[in-house]
C-alpha cells in the first residue's frame, strides 16, 4: 500500500511578502512587473523565475475561488457579490494582458528548450494554448460572462416551495419525492417545478445574453462558433466533437435500454400501471425512504467513518478540511444551489460546499466531492500552481470512483444490512441513469452553441426533441410538457460552465473500470487510483488514464463492457 499524508504544508512565500493580501491592482501589478522586467541569464534562473510566477498564480487563485465560496454560502448578502464582482471587473481583466506577455516570455525564452520535456509536456502545450487564444478584446466580454453566469445562482438560491406550511429550499424539497405516499410526491413535484417555471422567463433571457456573448467571444478568436472555441480552451486536446458524437450513439445502444428496465422495474415494485416523474425515487409501501444522516455534522463524521475503512488517508483529508472550517454542508435560504469541492492552490486544502437535505443522494454528494478533496490533497505538493490544474475528464474520476469504492463501508450509513443494499441499488441505478442526461446535455451544448441565434421556441423545440431521443418510453410526462420545455433550466453548468458535463460521461466510464479493477484486487485499485492523482495535470489524458490502470475509451464496445459488469452487479445486489 503507498504512503501519503493528509498534512497539508502551505509553503512560505518567496516572492510575495507573507502578508500581502490582494485589495487593489495596485498593490498587485508590481509583481507582474518583476516578472515581466526580470532578466533570466540560465536555465536555474528561468526554474526560479517559474516558481515566483507559479507563486503569484497560487495567490491570486485563492483570493478569487474564497471571494465565490463566500458568494455561493450566502447570496443574500450584497458585500459579499460586490467583492467577487470587484474581483471579476477590476482586478482579472487587469491580469489577462500581463498573463500573457508572461506567457510568451515564457515560450520565447532561450532556455525554455532546456526544460525536461517530459515533466513540461502539457504545461508547455496549455500555455501555447492560451497565447493563441489571447484577445484583448476579449477581456471585458470574459468579465462580464463571469458576473452575469452568477446571477444563475442568485436566481436559484432565492427559490423556495411551501410544504405542510413550511418554508423549503428545492434541494431540500426533494427528499418528498421520497414519500410513499403517490399524492405528496406529485404535489412536491408541481410545485418545485411551478416555483422553476415562475422564473423562466428570466433565465431564458439570461442564457440568450450569455450565449451571444460567448459566441462574440468565439469570432474575436477566430472560431466560427464557441463550441470549437471552447474545445480549445478547455485543453482537450485528447479527444474531439466526433469523440463526444459516438458517445452520444453509444449511450442510446448500450444504457437506454438497461435504464428502460431500471424503470419498469421500479413500475413494477411500485405497482403502479403507469410510472410518473414523481415515482423514480419512491420506495414500495411500507418501506422507508432511506434516511442516513440528519444533519451537516453527522453527514461528515460518517463520511469519515466510512473513508477510514476504505483507505485511512482519505478519511484524514476530511478531517484536517474539518479542522480547517473548509465545509458548508446543509441546505439554507439564500445559499446557491449545488455542490462543489474548490481546490485552494496556496493553503492547500480545499473547500466542499453542498446542499445536503438528509437524503441518499447527499451521501453520494458528499462522497463524490470527498473524492476531489482527496485529488487536491494528492496534488498539492507538485511544485507549480499549473501543474495541478488536472483535466476535468481526470478530475470526476476521482470523484465518481470514489462514490463505488465507498459503497462497502457504507454501513457507517446504515445499519440495517437491508437499507444498505437499498442503498448500493440505488447508487448503481444512478450510475447507469444519469448517463441519457450527460448526453443529453452535452448534445444539447452542440447545437445550442452551433446554432447561437435561434429563439427561445427553437430552443424548447430542440431540448424536447433531444429528450424523446434518449427517451425510455417508460416515463409517462403527459400533462407536463410545458415544465420538460425548461427543464434544462436547472442544470447550472449550462449557465456557469458551458460545455463542462461530457466530462462526467467520460469519468463515470473511467470510474466503472476503476470500480471492475477494485472488485479484483481492492488495494492495487487504490493504489492505482492515487498514483494517477497525485500526477495532477503533468501527464496527457490517456497516460493519466492508464496511470490509473484503465484505458481511455469511449467507444461502444467499451460502454457495452461496462454496462454489462454493472447490470450484473445490479442482478447480484436485488
Amino acid at each position: 500500500m503507498m504512503q501519503y499524508s493528509a498534512h497539508i504544508h502551505k509553503a512560505p512565500r518567496q516572492f510575495l511578502p507573507e502578508g500581502f493580501s490582494i485589495t487593489t491592482w495596485e498593490n498587485l501589478e508590481p509583481y507582474f512587473k518583476e516578472l515581466l522586467e526580470r532578466p533570466i541569464m540560465s536555465g536555474a534562473e528561468l526554474e526560479k523565475w517559474m516558481k515566483d510566477s507559479s507563486e503569484l498564480e497560487a495567490v491570486i487563485s485563492e483570493d478569487a475561488c474564497w471571494r465565490q465560496i463566500r458568494m455561493t454560502c450566502d447570496t443574500e448578502n450584497k458585500s459579499l457579490e460586490e467583492a467577487f464582482t470587484f474581483f471579476v471587473m477590476e482586478i482579472q481583466p487587469q491580469i489577462q494582458p500581463y498573463a500573457d506577455q508572461l506567457n510568451r516570455k515564457l515560450i520565447d525564452c532561450v532556455y525554455t528548450k532546456e526544460l525536461d520535456e517530459k515533466k513540461y509536456f502539457t504545461y508547455l502545450r496549455s500555455v501555447r494554448k492560451s497565447i493563441d487564444l489571447f484577445r484583448t478584446e476579449n477581456i471585458p466580454l470574459q468579465a462580464e460572462l463571469s458576473v452575469m453566469a452568477q446571477h444563475f445562482g442568485v436566481v436559484s438560491g432565492k427559490m423556495t416551495v411551501t410544504i405542510d406550511e413550511k418554508e423549503y429550499t428545492l434541494q431540500q424539497a426533494t427528499k418528498f419525492l421520497e414519500n410513499p405516499d403517490r399524492a405528496v410526491r406529485e404535489s412536491a413535484y408541481r410545485k418545485i417545478n411551478e416555483r422553476r417555471y415562475q422564473d423562466k422567463e428570466v433565465l431564458n433571457e439570461l442564457f440568450t445574453k450569455l450565449v451571444q456573448k460567448r459566441h462574440q467571444v468565439a469570432l474575436n478568436a477566430g472560431f466560427s462558433n464557441y463550441r470549437d472555441y471552447k474545445f480549445v480552451e478547455m485543453g482537450r486536446f485528447d479527444y474531439t466533437k466526433e469523440d463526444c458524437y459516438a458517445f452520444h450513439d453509444a449511450v442510446k445502444l448500450h444504457v437506454v435500454p438497461l435504464v428502460a428496465a431500471i424503470y419498469k422495474h421500479k413500475q413494477k415494485q411500485l405497482g403502479l400501471d403507469t410510472l410518473r416523474p414523481w415515482d423514480t425515487e419512491a420506495e414500495p409501501e411500507g418501506t422507508a425512504p432511506l434516511r442516513p444522516f440528519h444533519t451537516g455534522e453527522e453527514l461528515l463524521e460518517k463520511s469519515i467513518a466510512c473513508f477510514r475503512q476504505l483507505r485511512p488517508f482519505f478519511a484524514d483529508c476530511l478531517v484536517t478540511m474539518k479542522k480547517m472550517g473548509r465545509l458548508d454542508l446543509e441546505s439554507r435560504k439564500g445559499k446557491a444551489p449545488g455542490g462543489y469541492n474548490c481546490p485552494l492552490a496556496e493553503t492547500g486544502a480545499p473547500f466542499i460546499f453542498m446542499n445536503a437535505a438528509g437524503q441518499m443522494n447527499d451521501v453520494t454528494t458528499m462522497v463524490h466531492e470527498g473524492g476531489h478533496a482527496v485529488h487536491s490533497f494528492l496534488a498539492h505538493p507538485l511544485e507549480l500552481s499549473s501543474f495541478k490544474e488536472y483535466p476535468m475528464e481526470v478530475a470526476e474520476v476521482a470523484s465518481m470512483s470514489m462514490e463505488l469504492f465507498s459503497m462497502d463501508y457504507w454501513n457507517s450509513f446504515f445499519n440495517d444490512n437491508a437499507e444498505l443494499v437499498r442503498a448500493k441499488l440505488h447508487q448503481l441505478e444512478r450510475v447507469i441513469t444519469i448517463f441519457p442526461w450527460i448526453a443529453i446535455i452535452d448534445k444539447y451544448q452542440h447545437w445550442i452553441y452551433e446554432n447561437p441565434f435561434h429563439t427561445e421556441d427553437e430552443r424548447a423545440a430542440k431540448w424536447m426533441a433531444i429528450n424523446n431521443e434518449f427517451s425510455t418510453g417508460v416515463l409517462d410526462y403527459s400533462g407536463l410538457e410545458e415544465f420538460r420545455k425548461y427543464g434544462w433550466q436547472k442544470q447550472l453548468h449550462l449557465f456557469e460552465v458551458p460545455f463542462y458535463y461530457i466530462e462526467y460521461g467520460i469519468a463515470q466510464l473511467g470510474a466503472i473500470g476503476m470500480w471492475m479493477q477494485f472488485k479484483e484486487d481492492k488495494e492495487k485499485a487504490l493504489d492505482n487510483y492515487c498514483q494517477a492523482l497525485a500526477l495532477g495535470g503533468t501527464r496527457t489524458l490517456p497516460e493519466l488514464y492508464k496511470a490509473a490502470g484503465i484505458p481511455f475509451d469511449l467507444g461502444p464496445d467499451r460502454v457495452k463492457t461496462l454496462m454489462e459488469f454493472v447490470g450484473k452487479e445490479i442482478n447480484k445486489l436485488s
